[in-house]
């Protein structure tokens, strides 16, 4: 039986990220308010499944080249991490006008991946921020 080598973070496309960009602490809101909708991937160079998940997120943004993909390295970022409370890794979360509108942990197989875009293009934004806006009125009245 021949052994696999697992391929290293840089073969994985970490540091040659074609498609997408990688989230810092000074880009980070820059980035959130200049687009409509943003995709993020919180993940680290030691962790298993970020590394499964990279091509698969890698092909999403290739397929959806409308949409900004970014990536934050959880190492490299604490703060950014921190911020968004973000305990296992990969996590995915999109951002829709500045709207957090998901938010799973987990390495997604591809279906799902496209299937949760497909979902979060059809958005009716105007609906999501009432509704935050709905929420944030009843935190304030208790």
């Amino acid at each position: 039986m021949q052994h696999v080598r697992e391929p290293t973070p840089q073969e994985e496309g970490f540091n040659a990220m074609s498609s997408t960009i990688e989230l810092t602490k000074e880009n980070f809101d820059q980035t959130v308010t200049d687009n409509e909708f943003v995709l993020i991937d919180f993940w680290a160079a030691w962790c298993g499944p970020c590394r499964q998940f990279a091509p698969v997120y890698e092909k999403a943004a290739e397929a959806n080249p409308d949409l900004v993909f970014a990536k934050v390295d959880t190492e490299a970022q604490p703060e950014l991490a921190a911020a968004f409370e973000i305990q296992s890794i990969p996590t995915l979360m999109i951002v829709r006008d500045q709207v957090a509108i998901f938010s799973q942990p987990g390495a997604l197989p591809e279906p799902a991946l496209v299937d949760i875009i497909e979902q979060a293009r059809k958005l009716d934004m105007d609906e999501v921020r009432k509704s935050v806006a709905e929420q944030q009125a009843k935190n304030a009245a208790e």
